[in-house]
């Protein structure tokens, strides 16, 4: 079993606190070194709280299943013989009401744009890479939203 460790830390810096008008932003840590500035989604908490050049939790959600998708396919496609040059996904995330009437990422798509070096993959070679991905990535496997490849 492996475990994941991250630091989220948000700090009051001298605001008025129980009137809820006050910043989102805050650091994500990682045992690597990364920080990455966070904040809520202006969709979700209103401008000026709200810091929209920040990660929010939604974007990491959508942008971790991508990344989780496309490290599985780099390394199926390279035991198949399939040289990549180049992997790109403008993936995307809705949010919605799910069957529980909650609201929640009920939909996360992907949209896989890659750059072959040698051998291409046929049509069903390349669906069985994106499937066989799919069915091994930690993320999608951990979410109740549906998780498609288009393209």
């Amino acid at each position: 079993m492996s475990q994941y460790v991250a630091t989220v830390v948000w700090e009051r810096e001298g605001q008025t606190f129980t009137d809820n008008r006050y910043s989102r932003r805050h650091l994500w840590q990682f045992d690597g070194g990364a920080e990455v500035v966070a904040s809520s989604a202006p969709s979700s908490v209103p401008l000026p709280y709200s810091d929209p050049s920040a990660v929010d939790p939604e974007e990491a959600v959508v942008a971790a299943t991508s990344s989780c998708h496309m490290l599985f396919f780099l390394s199926f496609a390279a035991r198949a013989g399939f040289g990549v040059g180049r992997y790109e996904d403008q993936a995307v995330g809705t949010m919605g009401k799910d069957e529980r009437g909650k609201i929640s990422l009920i939909d996360i798509v992907l949209r896989p744009r890659i750059v072959w070096d040698g051998q291409v993959p046929d049509a069903a070679q390349l669906a069985d890479l994106h499937h066989r991905a799919h069915e091994a990535c930690y993320i999608a496997n951990s979410l109740r939203a549906t998780v498609r490849v288009e393209g």
